[in-house]
């Protein structure tokens, strides 16, 4: 409108110039003249006859032109104005199928995010919405078939379908195919605490405690896990490996898994009792005695204590020597007297055995303990004490065994 103003302006515009013009002339008694000649051609007029005509024929020619611009840029418009209707009907079909999802109707969610995700601006988002619909009705091959389409509209570094497809892999505890799309992720971005949260669950799922022992570092940098979510972990993952290794019978596999522990790993009781009962079960126990005397000189643990008087030493002497310094540390440990008893007695002092298991006996009351003072008599030869002490070691057995039962009775009749 506004341009067809500016034509009409023009026009009268010149109308106005020429009729001016042709005034001026006639007070002069002169109309002008204008003579133009082309080969054996001429053309006689007028001067006021030849500004209208050129002023007309201006016009006529820019108006051709205009007509002739519009006419060509007439598809282009056509086919944008096509595609901008596509493009509507796409946002519309995207808020349609999301609303669709929402009201847990997936296969029309589906079927209609997949008809306009061509023609929207959005493809990628039509796809990973349709591929959680497709899972949602059991589709799975459908929503394998829209993860490859998306993934061939995102470029090589977007983490978006990759975690759309790993975290679709896990709802459906497919726990390998998540792991492969979530190691490719992991090379791209390393700290992404979305796939290292995803990976540690994948790992966890198939028990893939190697797997989840290189990713430990990883959590724990970059905070994916609570300080008291990650020390548990830990005596999981490397106690797993730890008896996996166990498993092979072979002290070297035992001995190369411990190595690769890291440090302030190794320091946990639970990781390191299973190592020494590992190298202990295999007859190397004379390898770990130094490493279990550092580990109680660091963390005082009964468990760990277990296992030194298990160490088959070859100098018992020794050995029960070096347990009694630490009663200048804990005289009244119950759990150290049980043990300073069994090496007294591996090391034929009888005695002095006999006086250390008495005097656990009197602080704490045991079976373990009843046993080892019943077998201790047997061995000097008074079978009547050894009975006393088997049949106190059995009534405590029993009181502490039928509490339990009664208590699993009243919740089975419960």
């Amino acid at each position: 409108m506004r341009n067809l103003l500016y034509f009409l302006a023009s026009l009268l515009s010149a109308v106005g110039v020429a009729y001016a013009l042709h005034n001026w002339l006639a007070q002069h008694n002169d109309p002008g003249y204008v003579l133009i000649g082309f080969g054996h051609w001429s053309l006689e007029t007028s001067l006021t006859v030849f500004t209208v005509g050129l002023v007309l024929g201006f016009f006529a020619l820019y108006s051709f032109f205009r007509l002739l611009g519009v006419l060509m840029r007439l598809p282009g418009k056509m086919s944008k104005h096509r595609r901008n209707i596509k493009f509507n009907r796409s946002q519309d079909a995207l808020i349609n199928g999301l609303f669709d999802i929402a009201a847990g109707n997936w296969e029309s969610a589906e079927k209609i995010l997949i008809k306009h995700a061509a023609s929207s601006g959005t493809p990628l988002l039509h796809y990973l919405i349709a591929a959680r619909a497709a899972q949602s009705r059991g589709a799975l091959d459908k929503r394998d078939e829209y993860l490859k389409n998306a993934i061939a509209q995102s470029s090589s570094d977007n983490l978006t379908v990759g975690l759309t497809q790993a975290e679709l892999y896990l709802s459906e505890q497919q726990f390998e195919q998540a792991l492969e799309t979530l190691v490719k992720l992991q090379s791209i971005n390393p700290n992404h605490p979305r796939v290292l949260t995803m990976m540690y669950q994948a790992y966890q799922k198939i028990g893939d405690w190697e797997g989840l022992s290189r990713l430990l570092p990883s959590l724990q940098q970059n905070k994916v896990l609570l300080e008291t979510e990650v020390k548990p972990l830990q005596t999981k993952a490397y106690s797993s490996l730890l008896k996996k290794a166990a498993a092979q019978q072979d002290v070297q596999a035992i001995k190369a898994c411990w190595d690769e522990i890291p440090e302030n790993s190794k320091a946990l009781p639970g990781i390191a009792n299973i190592y020494f009962a590992a190298m202990i079960a295999k007859g190397a126990g004379n390898a770990v005695e130094n490493d279990v005397i550092k580990q109680l000189g660091k963390h005082w643990d009964t468990a760990t204590l277990e296992l030194y008087a298990t160490i088959e030493s070859d100098n018992n002497e020794r050995h029960l020597q070096t347990a009694e310094q630490w009663l200048a540390v804990y005289p009244n440990d119950p759990a150290l007297l049980k043990v300073l008893g069994k090496l007294a007695r591996k090391a034929g002092q009888m005695e002095k055995a006999e006086q250390y298991l008495l005097k656990s006996l009197n602080i704490d009351s045991s079976v373990g303990v009843c046993q080892l003072l019943g077998e201790l008599m047997f061995e000097k030869g008074n079978k009547e004490k050894a009975c006393d002490y088997f049949q106190r070691g059995l009534k405590l057995a029993s009181n502490q065994v039928l509490p339990k039962v009664e208590t699993q009775s009243e919740q089975l009749t419960v």
